[in-house]
């Protein structure tokens, strides 16, 4: 592990975290806490992640928001159901079209949100830890100059039961080994695209957004150059279970990721924009090619006066 890495890791990751929610809220002060769920037809789960937040509202958190990505389901009756606020991504600066990704509803829930300090949780979540906000709150709330908090977890795919550790194949496969490449600094962060992070409004505000998957190593790598390594931490969450997508799946997903990072890092291909896979279709193989969307929204700063 790069030296500086190791420093950090040892530094600014909590392995066991013991604060309350009555030292967090104590800490808080006047500051005021925004959790997001970014949604897209998780109507199965997304009830369950609200209910695993409802109990903090009015104390350590001030509002749980839904922003739906242009679900078909029922996942906004469930989330106003389970007592979100939901925002569809269309309301949000609605002079501005949206485009498809995870990362257009994050950029777009800063304009939907007050928070001094920013919460993300995904709605595909089984059995979500009631733990999650609370542990990802402490380090900016109890350390100074700590302005984006990673989550770490065990990752069991679906089929292993709840002792296996299979998930996180983008991150083993491709995210990983990628940083250990082009930011060495980076590779004590045990979870990089890990989707449950907490930042402030003060960061996220003043960084590009990546529109796709590749919005969590975007922030990462732009947190890294604006605040430096002590201003990142991470935090152990314990279990995280949801929903694990096809293999084809995750080869557009890392495709996007590795998009983002080479762009920040100032080495974006030029034939970026597509990935080729390919499909066996009766005795003949066929390419299938779809298109990549590696591009970012602006800074919200740059386009909100408050």
């Amino acid at each position: 592990m790069h030296t500086d890495a190791r420093t950090w890791f040892a530094e600014r990751t909590w392995q066991s975290p013991s604060w309350t929610v009555e030292e967090l809220v104590a800490a808080k002060g006047s500051r005021t806490v925004s959790v997001v769920l970014p949604a897209l037809d998780e109507e199965a789960t997304v009830a369950d992640v609200i209910a695993s937040v409802r109990p903090l509202l009015g104390s350590l958190v001030d509002e749980l928001v839904v922003v739906d990505s242009g679900s078909t389901d029922r996942t906004v009756e469930v989330s106003l159901a389970a007592g979100a606020r939901v925002v569809r991504r269309s309301d949000v600066l609605p002079e501005l079209e949206p485009v498809p990704g995870k990362g257009e509803v994050l950029w777009r829930s800063l304009a939907a949100t007050t928070g001094d300090l920013l919460v993300f949780l995904d709605s595909d979540l089984v059995d979500p830890d009631p733990e999650f906000v609370p542990r990802l709150l402490g380090p900016m709330l109890l350390e100074p100059d700590i302005h984006l908090v990673k989550g770490f977890y065990r990752r069991p795919l679906t089929s292993e039961g709840a002792s296996g550790s299979g998930g996180g194949r983008v991150t083993e496969l491709m995210a990983r080994p990628l940083l250990s490449t082009l930011r060495p600094e980076l590779t004590g962060v045990i979870q990089p695209l890990g989707g449950e992070y907490a930042g402030t409004r003060q960061l996220l505000e003043s960084v590009p957004f990546a529109s796709g998957y590749g919005v969590e190593i975007g922030l990462l790598l732009d947190a890294h150059g604006i605040v430096g390594l002590n201003g990142i931490a991470q935090v152990n969450l314990g279990v995280r279970r949801h929903r694990n997508q096809p293999l084809r799946a995750l080869g557009l997903m890392a495709r996007q990721i590795l998009g983002t990072a080479l762009a920040r890092c100032g080495m974006l291909p030029s034939h970026a924009g597509e990935l080729t896979q390919f499909v066996q279709v009766a005795d003949e193989w066929l390419p299938d090619t779809s298109g990549v969307v590696v591009a970012d929204r602006p800074p919200m700063r740059s386009l909100l006066v408050r």
